[in-house]
């Protein structure tokens, strides 16, 4: 394809083209000169002060109060604030009630807290539980258990025994 250009480019030389251009593809007029003004400086002028006050001081701070006083009526309008919710616990709710009276359970037998494992809901529900590994003693069921890895041969071995732990104090399960 060729280029717009191309007849100007015959004329001079290519190192004086690329230098300075060509003449006469702007303008017509070759003998004018540059302003030196862009586009945008010649649009968009800034603003010329005339030196002296437009408003008095008391009149632009009256205005700035007041343009602050509104925003800060918009903004409230505009983003009002959560309204405060009442925090209720769960102890509140249920036990605090007008009314209640708590009941304590009569002992059926007395515990000594620091020889019995603790009755829990998983202690109680154990035997419900899958992948809960094998429990020999009712007093501990969750004792550390090495079944799994142990070979069959020598847990058909220990099927003949009694007592898999010597610290059982119940009969087995």
């Amino acid at each position: 394809m060729r280029r717009a250009t191309a007849l100007l480019d015959r004329t001079r030389r290519k190192s004086c083209i690329h230098k300075n251009g060509h003449r006469g593809i702007l303008t017509v007029d070759t003998a004018a000169k540059v302003h030196g003004v862009s586009t945008f400086k010649a649009a968009f002028n800034a603003p010329k002060s005339l030196g002296m006050r437009q408003k008095g001081k008391r009149t632009e701070l009256i205005e700035k109060d007041l343009i602050k006083r509104i925003s800060v009526q918009v903004h409230a309008e505009l983003n009002p604030a959560p309204p405060a919710s009442e925090l209720c616990s769960v102890t509140k709710a249920d036990y605090k009630v007008e009314g209640f009276k708590p009941v304590h359970a009569p002992l059926n037998m007395e515990h000594d807290y620091t020889t019995e494992q603790a009755i829990t809901f998983w202690s109680d529900n154990y035997q419900k539980i899958q992948g809960v590994t094998a429990v020999k003693t009712k007093d501990c069921p969750f004792k550390r258990n090495a079944t799994f890895s142990t070979p069959i041969s020598e847990q058909l071995d220990q099927l003949d025994d009694t007592l898999p732990y010597p610290s059982e104090k119940y009969a087995p399960l």
